[in-house]
C-alpha cells in the first residue's frame, strides 16, 4: 500500500511593517506556523516587512513559487485597511482571511492582538468557520459607452467629485431606469460588509452582514430626493456623471483601487460572483460585534431571561460584547 504526502500548507501573512508591535505578532504567528511544520508565506514585494523578520528563518514568497491557489489562508495583522489589502492578495484564490486586530476599530479584524497564541492553535487544527461577504463588480464606461476600467470592491464604490470647489452633477439608475440627477459631492455604493465603513459616515444604514443588499448613500446632496436606498443583491446600480458636469469626477473603490472619471462617463457595479471569505474563530451576534467596536453605551439592559446569566453576586452579566 502507497502512502500519501500531505501537501504544504501554505499562509500567508500580512503585516504592517512600520509597526514594532506589528512586527512582534507577525514574529509570534510565523513562529507559530514554523513549529506546526506550515510554510510562512509573504506578499512579493514587502520588502520592508521582510528585512524586518529576516532572522526567521525561510519565508515564501507569494507569486514566487506559492501561488494564491495554493494558500490555504491568509493572516492579517492590522487595522481594516490591511485587511483590504490582503483581500486584493487572495482576491483570484479561495484562501479565507484572518483578520488580527491591532489597535484599530479593525471592524473586518476577528480576534484582538492578546489572544494570537490561543488564535494559532486553533488555526493549525483547522479549527475555524468561513464566512462568505458578497462583493461589487465596477465597471466604467464613457460617453460613448465603451468599457474603460473594470475593478471590484468590498466595501464600497465611491464616485466623488475631484475639485473640492466644484460639485458634480449626476444621475442615479437603478435596474437601466432613471431615479434621480442631482449637484453633489458624490454616491457611495456599499455592501452589507462597507455599511460600517464609508457608508456610516455618510449617514447610510448599517447593514446586518446576513442582508444581502446593496446600499446607495448620496453625499452632501443639493435635492429633495435623495436619501440612502437599499436595493436588492441582485439590482444593477448606475451613477451616470452628467456631461454638463464643471469638472471631473473620480472613482474609488475600497480607498485603494481608483480611476478618473470625465463627464459622460458611467459607473456601473452589481454583485460580483467571487465573495471574499473570512476565517471566524468566534461567531457571534453582529449585534454584539457592534457594540464592541464602536464602544455603545448598554448599561441598564436587561433582555430576556435566556439572554443572561447571573453572577455570583446576583448581579446580571451581559453577553459577549455588550459591555
Amino acid at each position: 500500500m502507497t502512502g500519501t504526502t500531505e501537501l504544504p500548507r501554505e499562509i500567508l501573512v500580512v503585516a504592517h511593517a512600520r509597526r514594532e508591535d506589528t512586527v512582534a505578532a507577525a514574529r509570534r504567528v510565523i513562529a507559530a506556523l514554523q513549529s506546526a511544520g506550515a510554510h510562512p508565506v509573504l506578499p512579493d514585494g514587502d520588502v520592508e516587512l521582510r528585512d524586518a523578520l529576516a532572522d526567521v528563518g525561510h519565508l515564501e514568497t507569494l507569486g514566487k513559487g506559492v501561488a494564491v491557489d495554493d494558500l490555504e489562508l491568509a493572516i492579517v495583522l492590522g487595522g481594516d485597511g490591511t485587511i483590504l489589502r490582503a483581500a486584493e492578495l487572495v482576491r483570484s484564490g479561495t484562501a479565507p482571511i484572518l483578520g488580527i486586530n491591532m489597535g484599530h476599530v479593525g471592524f473586518l479584524a476577528e480576534i484582538e492582538a492578546d489572544v494570537i497564541d490561543d488564535a494559532m492553535r486553533r488555526v493549525i487544527d483547522r479549527d475555524y468557520d468561513v464566512e462568505e461577504r458578497m462583493t461589487l463588480a465596477v465597471e466604467v464606461t464613457d460617453a460613448a459607452g465603451a468599457p474603460i476600467y473594470e475593478t471590484w470592491a468590498l466595501n464600497e464604490a465611491t464616485v466623488e467629485k475631484a475639485a473640492r470647489e466644484r460639485m458634480m452633477e449626476v444621475i442615479i439608475e437603478i435596474d437601466n431606469r432613471p431615479l434621480s440627477s442631482f449637484g453633489c459631492d458624490g454616491v457611495v455604493i456599499s455592501t452589507p460588509t462597507g455599511s460600517t465603513a464609508y457608508n456610516f459616515s455618510a449617514g447610510g444604514p448599517v447593514v446586518w452582514p446576513t442582508v444581502e443588499a446593496i446600499a446607495v448613500v448620496p453625499l452632501s446632496a443639493h435635492a429633495l430626493f435623495a436619501r440612502p436606498l437599499v436595493v436588492g443583491p441582485e439590482a444593477t446600480v448606475a451613477i451616470e456623471v452628467l456631461a454638463r458636469t464643471d469638472g471631473t469626477g473620480i472613482l474609488w473603490c475600497d480607498g485603494r483601487r481608483s480611476h478618473d472619471l470625465p463627464p459622460g462617463a458611467r459607473v456601473t457595479a452589481r454583485r460580483s460572483p467571487e465573495p471574499v471569505r473570512l476565517a471566524r474563530l468566534h461567531p457571534a451576534p453582529f449585534t454584539d460585534r457592534l457594540v464592541r467596536k464602536f464602544q455603545l453605551p448598554v448599561a441598564g439592559w436587561r433582555g430576556p431571561a435566556t439572554s443572561r446569566s447571573t453572577g455570583a453576586d446576583g448581579g446580571t452579566v451581559s453577553p459577549e460584547g455588550a459591555e
